[in-house]
């Protein structure tokens, strides 16, 4: 990534992206970013992706319905996920839908956003693993272009709230 982070710039604010998918722990990551928010004076970015099949041109007509279903569904989401933002902090966040493999579009907003400081993402706390979105991150954490922040998805308000 080539694109200079300008958060704290003049002119600029902060801003951390928080995922929000169909696991149960993106509520821990909405908090978390939604205070930090708060007490950093930045914003927060959410994003819902649809990941797209391979899509034969002969069910083309399904792929449309199949991918109309899938927006209205991840803009429900972000609703939920920005109505528990406003509440918590007073804040509405910035909502982005994108479509296609999760971490390239992670890295594609990030690119295309100067003021994204930091990813907020929330673990799986039980024995299945951290989720599918912190396994694809793992490998590329080292050459990330941004902080990365992994709340626990056991914690609680409390505990998250002493921690932003």
């Amino acid at each position: 990534m080539t694109t200079q982070r300008r958060s704290y710039e003049t002119g600029h604010k902060p801003k951390c992206l928080v995922i929000v998918d169909d696991t149960a722990e993106w509520d821990r990551a909405v908090r978390y970013a939604s205070r930090w928010a708060i007490r950093a004076g930045g914003g927060v970015v959410m994003l819902r992706i649809i990941e797209i099949e391979d899509q034969n041109q002969q069910w083309l007509g399904v792929a449309d319905i199949m991918r109309a279903e899938a927006m209205e569904d991840a803009n429900a989401a972000l609703d939920r996920a920005s109505g528990r933002a406003n509440g918590i902090a007073a804040i509405t966040p910035e909502r982005v839908i994108r479509e296609g493999n999760p971490a390239e579009q992670v890295v594609d907003v990030i690119e295309k956003d100067v003021d994204i400081a930091m990813l907020v993402l929330a673990a799986n706390p039980g024995p299945e693993g951290p989720g599918p979105i912190i396994t694809a991150m793992a490998n590329a954490v080292g050459t990330f272009p941004i902080p990365i922040v992994i709340v626990p998805g056991g914690l609680s308000d409390s505990e998250i709230d002493a921690l932003s």
